[in-house]
């Protein structure tokens, strides 16, 4: 007799409890984003966001620790000083400065603040995760992350991600987990990769100096703004032209000012810009080409000033923690649940967790199945909702597999 390769209905039920568990919190968790999404706070100053996290915590019976990373909350279900190991699922709480087009009841109640990255909801769904685990009885411990500022950095150039990490958020951690939103995925399908998923992200400020005077007599100045134009022509050639062709690479110019009256040759012209790469090496060959271009403002008679800010190092998948994250996105979703992964030279500071410790993050489709794709960082980006216990359910399911695992 044939045998079925069909799961058996008792393994259905045990694949599908944590997502039918989830299912039933899909009401308080709707509830939870909205709020959040009504009240955005932008960078270290989430104040009302973690507030609202520590006292859900609380009520859950959850320990928790606030202030860490400035404005951060660190949850701990199960003993950390145990045998067992430690894993932590991380969720970014902050906005971004953007007026929001949507006229929904959940709209943003601070003009020029929304949460347009989709951080309302992967707080939402880590609230979830406690929810789900707060009484379970665990071989270690799961911490829950609650983390301010991806976004942007503070007056020192640090994000939320280092701040929480030199707190000690990720101490005795074993391994660390994330989702973020994708609407240009399906609700109900998830998509992770392996290896290096995101890109390093730097950024640079320079000064092109010439000198000023009457634009009807430029032989008597060095104008800044021819200097810049050659500076600009060769900055434009790097990632073609000095940079191996099989290494992602951009640069991008964001920023040129200078100038305030059409017959005044300017003293100087600013110029800022971004930095991207996979490779960690390409990033430091970048840094350098900026400088060798702006080297031309001084064979051409000027001269320059030059200021980088770094940021973000690439982030990378564990290969073994992918594979738990695909496996549990099969058990959960069924084989349709798995989404087609993307790579992208966007940076997360996330990379800072997955650095120190094996770990991933994967995408959480939340695009209404047949419907327009929505992208992040814009005014009228949204989500479907039925999306939130679908990240609740991987994530919890996820953490507690990564646990037996160790």
């Amino acid at each position: 007799m044939a045998t079925s390769s069909a799961p058996t209905p008792v393994k259905l039920f045990i694949e599908n409890f944590m997502l039918n568990k989830a299912q039933t919190l899909k009401p308080r968790l709707i509830e939870l984003r909205r709020t959040i999404h009504r009240n955005p706070e932008l960078g270290f100053d989430v104040f009302k966001t973690a507030d609202l996290v520590a006292r859900t915590l609380g009520e859950l019976g959850v320990e928790c620790q606030t202030g860490v990373g400035k404005t951060g909350v660190v949850g701990y279900i199960g003993d950390g000083d145990g045998p067992g190991p430690v894993v932590a699922i991380r969720a970014d709480m902050d906005a971004l400065p953007i007026l929001e087009a949507n006229e929904v009841e959940y709209k943003s109640q601070n003009p020029g603040k929304m949460h347009a990255c989709g951080h309302d909801a992967h707080t939402t769904m880590l609230l979830g995760v406690a929810t789900l685990l707060a009484k379970e009885k665990l071989p270690g411990q799961i911490r829950l992350i609650f983390q301010p500022s991806e976004e942007i950095a503070d007056d020192e150039g640090i994000s939320g991600a280092p701040r929480m990490i030199d707190d000690g958020a990720m101490k005795g951690v074993d391994a660390v987990i994330a989702l973020h939103v994708d609407g240009s995925l399906d609700a109900g399908q998830i998509s992770v990769d392996a290896g290096k998923v995101s890109g390093t992200v730097d950024t640079f400020r320079a000064r092109i100096i010439g000198k000023g005077g009457h634009g009807a007599h430029p032989e008597l100045a060095n104008d800044p703004i021819w200097l810049t134009t050659q500076v600009l022509n060769a900055m434009y050639a790097v990632p073609s032209r000095r940079i191996d062709p099989f290494q992602p690479s951009v640069l991008s110019l964001g920023v040129v000012q200078g100038g305030a009256a059409s017959n005044v040759i300017p003293h100087e012209i600013y110029v800022e810009g971004t930095l991207r790469s996979m490779d960690d090496t390409v990033r430091e060959q970048l840094i350098g080409e900026v400088s060798h271009c702006l080297e031309i403002a001084r064979a051409l008679g000027g001269d320059y000033k030059l200021e980088i800010e770094r940021g973000y190092p690439s982030m990378i998948n564990d290969a073994g923690v992918v594979d738990t994250i695909q496996q549990a996105g099969i058990d959960l979703l069924g084989e349709n649940g798995l989404g087609k992964s993307k790579r992208t030279l966007g940076a997360e500071d996330f990379a800072f967790m997955t650095r120190l410790v094996p770990g991933a993050m994967f995408s959480l489709g939340t695009k209404e199945p047949g419907g327009e794709p929505r992208y992040v960082h814009t005014p009228d980006w949204d989500i479907d909702e039925d999306a939130l216990p679908v990240g609740t359910a991987m994530l919890a399911e996820t953490a507690l597999r990564l646990l037996k695992a160790k």
